[in-house]
């Protein structure tokens, strides 16, 4: 099977990876490939930043296209810092969790914020 590396910082065009905007860039490649059945690569060097909305844009939503199982056969990450590992793996987490059932999570957030 073929494996596409997927570069963050040339897709982004910034070591500042933190808008959702940018984060869909990177998804919509990831999705295009992992549709066509390649196994992708997602490389993070040269990445000085990341924050969650870029995560949750870029790798989290793929939950909702693709089973767990599918994203953890095709998908894999490189060069990614120990810190943003972490954070990758909370937004992988809290995804799961919320594509399982999304309007439970609605439900949730939203008696938490209490509208």
């Amino acid at each position: 099977m073929e494996i596409l590396t997927i570069s963050v910082f040339n897709t982004v065009g910034t070591p500042f990876c933190v808008e959702a905007d940018d984060g869909q860039k990177v998804y919509e490649l990831i999705k295009k490939a992992l549709q066509e059945n390649k196994k992708v690569k997602v490389s993070f060097q040269n990445v000085e930043m990341l924050t969650s909305a870029f995560l949750n844009a870029a790798i989290g939503q793929l939950y909702k296209d693709f089973s767990e199982e599918e994203i953890k056969n095709n998908l894999s990450v490189d060069n990614i810092a120990k810190e943003d590992a972490s954070l990758l793996k909370r937004v992988v987490i809290t995804a799961k969790l919320y594509y399982k059932d999304p309007q439970k999570m609605e439900k949730s957030i939203n008696e938490i914020l209490g509208e």
